[in-house]
């Protein structure tokens, strides 16, 4: 605690006076010395502070609650959340804000609505959660837990505002879980109401419908959209099965009438439990996160993103369900960020919002940046249809990528081209960026330079998890040989554990390979409810094995994740291999392929794989290699069921990633498809992670039709 309280105006100078760091200075890790123990790998911290973590931007700002009041004190009159008018056409026209000052408002009457609705609501129990529902101004924890469960609107970030502001815990559903994953999670929050879109309230009716006792502590609804003479269907078949509906209106309304004083949380309160979803089909796991982990994560974006303008804007687009975007709200919030939403739930109007938006930074996922790559050269690049433009343009983006590559941190300025590639970004509604952001999979090196050329802009990719609250490792904007995730932050600290069945070692030539082991604020201290799956996580010394295997290069301390424990499997040989390794190669290398499964085992001597073609760049893979043109997805894939047609596929791919691969763990046969991952078919989570027991099963009778035909490669020399 300070001795003297500082205005918030003399802290926002001290703070962004001095963020964020030069990335001079934060962009490599170092080793501890005398750190390194058998089994394990050296314990590197960021360079910038080796000496300590750092926590919090300032020693008054230690809450989400004191990051937002922080903001509001020096900009009660910023934008702050951000939704298109629909236009009377059904068109969306431009963003229309409400300030930071009016959603400070709205959160403080929907936070006393929801105590109101739920402490005089009719029904109401004697259960243990519901005899909690009254307001306590002293209350030390979250007397309930609360849900949401929409797509990403600025209803979801003014209820979990709410809920910080009267030191609630919330949780969060999302379509992607199911069903039954839903009410797993219901029953076991006991949580007494769930605000959602009204999308959703069938879904919530029938599951209290179908598990009234589990789900006996579900009381009320309170629906994003509002209420018409049309829903009084939907509202009587809520009370049939014992929950009170209201909308969000009718709760802010309420709680301006019956306004309650804040409850302020500690950095131990618990903000949110989000919910993991596992790989083996089992229950996901609740990652209990609390203020201080979370303050934590802002500083880790505080010291890597450089927002050095006045009225920076960013868009919101990957789920708030998942802690990601959580993290890029929290943060925007305290910078005085002006978040857009999405006109809808549907990715489709990506680039629509951002033409009206104009963001300075976006947060996207591979995928999404594969469709805008091949967008692009479509109109550049590859052009046939403008061969002066063609050439143009490929002469520009040749040249930022030549000079982009020459040393990090270097922009590669051009005097003409600079001019030639602002045209572009201004078509894209781009010419503000400052930078992209991508995480959560793979993300082909070549894919990566040729957007950040295109666009004439910055890109970072980080690494993270739930149990970290999002990224705790980032690369640089501009970094010369990109594909590394950076350096361990200035907030975390890390290690490598040995895994020598997998051949990874602390000495190994080039930097330790290893599972990546975490430690510090950011990172959580349990699963809810959970203590035996929290034993397996963390040790006695307060580390986090993530389960990812890393490699750090030695001159610089960044890390590279290649790997996951226990994915590996022998072959008939007895060589063992490493799936995800080999899935990871190829998206990385090959960028025509959006998903890969590879499957071994020890009755075979070689691997085979299901591969999901790039739907935005199958057009140019046909011309490429078989000068034909197929007109859909049906021709395309009876077109690969020819083994001497997959056979050329295979030796492209094989080609690529000739330099990563050794023979043995290169595919020698594929069934070729699109997106043949799905998450409706429960073999990958709704992060795109494979649940391998479930997929072998699934694709049981495919895998066997492929060792059957054999392999496409026995005719060649020895690979």
């Amino acid at each position: 605690m300070s001795l003297f309280y500082e205005g918030t105006k003399h802290i926002e100078d001290l703070i962004f006076k001095s963020l964020p760091i030069d990335p001079e200075l934060t962009g490599n890790a170092v080793a501890l010395p005398n750190s390194i123990t058998p089994g394990f790998s050296a314990i590197y911290r960021n360079a910038f502070s080796p000496d300590k973590l750092i926590l919090i931007p300032h020693p008054q700002l230690d809450t989400l609650l004191k990051l937002f009041d922080h903001s509001l004190s020096n900009n009660p009159n910023k934008d702050c959340f951000g939704t298109r008018e629909k236009l009377p056409d059904g068109k969306f026209g431009k963003y229309i804000f409400q300030t930071i000052g009016e959603i400070n408002e709205r959160k403080q009457n929907f936070g006393s609505g929801l105590y109101f609705i739920l402490n005089n609501n009719p029904f109401k129990t004697d259960s243990e959660v519901h005899q909690r529902l009254h307001y306590d101004p002293r209350a030390t924890e979250s007397p309930f837990i609360v849900t949401l469960f929409s797509g990403n609107r600025p209803e979801w970030g003014i209820a979990d505002l709410a809920c910080i502001n009267y030191s609630l815990t919330n949780t969060a559903l999302y379509d992607t879980l199911g069903p039954e994953t839903s009410k797993y999670i219901l029953h076991t929050t006991k949580s007494p109401v769930v605000v959602c879109s009204k999308d959703k309230f069938a879904i919530l009716i029938g599951l209290k419908k179908q598990f009234p006792d589990e789900l006996r502590n579900l009381i009320a609804l309170v629906s994003m959209d509002p209420f018409g003479p049309q829903d009084l269907a939907i509202i009587s078949a809520a009370r049939d099965q014992n929950i009170a509906a209201y909308d969000f209106t009718q709760v802010e309304k309420l709680g301006a009438i019956n306004h309650l004083q804040k409850i302020s949380p500690t950095p131990d309160t618990i903000y949110t439990i989000s919910y993991t979803s596992g790989t083996t089909g089992a229950n996901p796991k609740g990652v209990v996160l609390t203020h201080r982990n979370a303050v934590s994560a802002c500083v880790f974006v505080l010291s890597n993103l450089s927002l050095d303008i006045a009225d920076p804007r960013g868009y919101s687009f990957l789920p708030l369900a998942h802690i990601y975007e959580r993290m890029n709200l929290q943060f925007g919030l305290f910078k005085g960020v002006a978040v857009g939403f999405p006109q809808g739930p549907l990715p489709l109007t990506l680039l629509e919002d951002i033409k009206e938006l104009k963001p300075h930074v976006l947060s996207l996922v591979p995928r999404v940046y594969s469709k805008l790559e091949a967008g692009i050269k479509a109109q550049t690049i590859n052009n046939h249809d403008k061969p002066l433009l063609k050439k143009v343009f490929t002469a520009a983006i040749n040249k930022k990528m030549e000079l982009q590559s020459v040393k990090d941190n270097d922009e590669g300025t051009h005097f003409v081209y600079d001019k030639v590639l602002h045209l572009l970004r201004k078509k894209m509604g781009m010419q503000n960026l400052i930078s992209f952001a991508t995480g959560s999979a793979p993300i082909s090196v070549d894919t990566l330079k040729f957007i950040k050329a295109a666009t004439n802009s910055g890109m970072t990719q980080g690494y993270g998890l739930t149990e970290s609250f999002a990224g705790i490792c980032s690369s640089r904007r501009f970094e010369a040989n990109p594909g590394s995730c950076g350096p361990i932050s200035i907030t975390t600290e890390m290690r490598l554990r040995e895994i020598p069945e997998m051949n990874y070692f602390a000495n190994d030539e080039g930097g330790p390979r290893g599972e990546l082991l975490l430690r510090g604020p950011q990172i959580f201290k349990e699963y809810y409810k959970d203590p035996e799956e929290t034993a397996k996580a963390i040790d006695s010394e307060g580390w986090f094995y993530t389960g990812d295997i890393a490699r750090v290069d030695s001159s610089n301390g960044r890390i590279f994740i290649v790997d996951r424990v226990k994915n590996f499997f022998k072959l008939a040989q007895g060589e063992y291999i490493t799936p995800e390794k080999i899935e990871n190669t190829y998206m990385a290398n090959y960028p025509d392929v959006a998903q890969v499964y590879v499957h071994g085992d020890s009755l075979h001597s070689f691997v085979v794989g299901i591969i999901g073609l790039e739907e935005a760049t199958v057009g140019n893979l046909l011309t490429r290699l078989f000068s034909i043109k197929l007109n859909s997805k049906e021709e395309i894939i009876e077109f690969f069921k020819d083994p001497k047609n997959k056979k050329t596929l295979l030796q492209e791919m094989n080609s690529a990633t000739s330099k990563h691969l050794n023979g043995i763990e290169r595919l020698h046969n594929i069934k070729v498809m699109f997106e043949p991952l799905t998450i409706a078919d429960n073999v990958i989570t709704p992060t795109l992670k494979i649940k391998r027991p479930i997929a072998a099963n699934f694709f049981s009778q495919t895998l066997e039709d492929l060792y059957t035909e054999g392999s496409l490669l026995k005719n060649q020399s020895k690979l």
